[in-house]
């Protein structure tokens, strides 16, 4: 892991509300709940795990307080109003991979901030040596989609019928990566290099 070259809690705009962005920590917990609360159930589609449960928050809790996952929160004011995780797995053989997870509430979409927190993600992947980003979601998913692939991810894989919802409704998933080093470098030979920091 690299030194840490990004500096929180930050400010943002975002379609005229000022967002602060900070580093997620293990007090934010009952922030996080408020946040998974006020999310749609099909959102919780963007993650692997159903983090509307008890103990899959209490271990994201425990794997920031361990350095195992880095996840930045969003705040309006005192509401939160997004969040991300990087997931590591450290002891695998794609330990230079991370798992992007980003959610925005509802009322926040449209503003920017989807957007705002991949680029922040991009710069933190940077600070951690990772090499490639991925991340998934069901494929009607098409506004994130669309987001993701503007900031030059590109769609991997397709597993039909991967993901069952609370009713039992399969979907099917999508994986998009991104390669961090060829994008940054990409940046840095068009003089962009200020965008990610």
């Amino acid at each position: 892991m690299t030194e840490a070259l990004r500096s929180y809690p930050r400010s943002i705009e975002c379609t005229g509300s000022q967002i602060e962005i900070s580093r997620m920590t293990s007090a934010d917990r009952s922030a996080l709940d408020r946040l998974i609360d006020s999310l749609p159930d099909h959102d919780l589609l963007f993650v692997p795990r159903d983090i509307s449960h008890p103990k899959v928050i209490d271990a994201w809790v425990r794997a920031l307080d361990n350095g195992e996952v880095t996840s930045l929160i969003a705040r309006n004011g005192e509401t939160v109003v997004g969040c991300t995780a990087i997931v590591i797995d450290h002891l695998s053989w794609s330990r230079h991979v991370g798992e992007l997870r980003v959610l925005v509430t509802p009322s926040s979409r449209g503003t920017g901030l989807g957007r705002a927190l991949i680029q922040e993600c991009f710069a933190q992947a940077l600070e951690l040596g990772i090499k490639k980003l991925v991340t998934q979601m069901t494929i009607d998913q098409h506004a994130a989609i669309a987001v993701f692939e503007d900031l030059s991810f590109k769609a991997e894989a397709l597993f039909r019928h991967h993901v069952a919802d609370r009713m039992g409704e399969l979907h099917d998933l999508v994986v998009l990566s991104h390669d961090v080093d060829a994008v940054a470098k990409r940046h840095e030979l068009y003089g962009l290099s200020d965008a990610l920091g």
